[in-house]
């Protein structure tokens, strides 16, 4: 199993995401990069089709570290995902619990995808694509999926989750090209 390794990021004396982080560089693309990109970068790949969306995603194209997306919202907790049970979006291989589940998801996927690619929210709000430390701290509000790399990256981005969610959606736009 690959893993990615990561900076921690500071703002003041808050943790923006998930320990061992690093700042992804928005601007060269997976394709640039060609076959010498270091293991690092896997976790980050782009979308093909007529968006081009940046997704965060393992080295085997799954997103969510393998969770169901759709179980966040039916169960409110994450749920291993079933490598049997796929289907894939927006350049993101989707693993699920079950195939009722499943079925959801391909009715309405934009209803269960995780904000910002399923990078940390909170970082995303700071400027810094960052990846996600586990799959526990998230929040589900006005019935979006929004993941943060650890407890306290969650417990800052909901302090002022309006305003957070307004700087992460301008960031975005500027870390994801237009």
């Amino acid at each position: 199993m690959a893993s990615v390794a990561a900076v921690t990021i500071f703002v003041g004396n808050n943790a923006v995401c998930a320990p061992d982080e690093q700042p992804l560089d928005p601007v060269r693309s997976t394709v640039d990069r060609g076959s010498e990109t270091p293991a690092q970068d896997a976790s980050q790949k782009e979308a093909k089709g007529t968006a081009t969306v940046k997704v965060n995603v393992d080295n085997e194209g799954i997103i969510l570290k393998g969770y169901d997306a759709v179980a966040y919202f039916k169960q409110g907790k994450p749920v291993k995902g079933n490598p049997a049970i796929q289907t894939s979006y927006q350049g993101a291989k989707y693993l699920f619990a079950s195939s009722t589940n499943k079925a959801d998801f391909d009715k309405n996927p934009a209803r269960y995808v995780p904000r910002y690619g399923a990078f940390c929210s909170y970082g995303v709000a700071n400027g810094v694509l960052a990846d996600v430390d586990g799959s526990d701290a998230f929040t589900i509000y006005k019935g979006k999926l929004y993941l943060c790399g650890n407890e306290g990256a969650l417990k800052d981005f909901k302090t002022d989750i309006d305003s957070n969610i307004e700087k992460a959606d301008t960031n975005w736009r500027q870390l994801t090209g237009p």
